[in-house]
């Protein structure tokens, strides 16, 4: 398995409701991120708003949005969730996460 960190920035006036939606993510969205891989999936937020996320995966970052791109679900959740984002160009979310290097790790 791979671990996967990476961040993004939520809009300030945004990150109560940001949660809010994260409480009830949808049932059919969550189907798909398990029958794409994704594994041990988190998402962690400061006040301002930076996002971190961590999850698990067979291969790579690449190649778990690949699997999640052919999920029509996923679509219409990036659609949903654009709007809450800092600097995406008009891209979806999942084009703006930033990978970390992973610099440390203990079993």
């Amino acid at each position: 398995m791979k671990r996967i960190g990476f961040v993004l920035k939520v809009k300030a006036d945004k990150v109560e409701e940001y949660k809010q939606h994260h409480k009830a993510v949808w049932p059919e969205m969550q189907d798909a991120l398990r029958r794409t891989g994704w594994r041990h999936y988190s998402l962690y937020m400061r006040d301002d708003g930076l996002l971190f996320g961590y999850f698990e995966t067979p291969e790579s970052l690449q190649a778990a949005l690949a699997g999640m791109a052919q999920e029509e679900v996923n679509a219409r959740w990036q659609e949903f969730m654009a709007p809450y984002f800092e600097a995406l160009g008009g891209a979806h979310p999942d084009a703006g996460m930033v990978e970390l290097e992973e610099v440390f790790h203990l079993e």
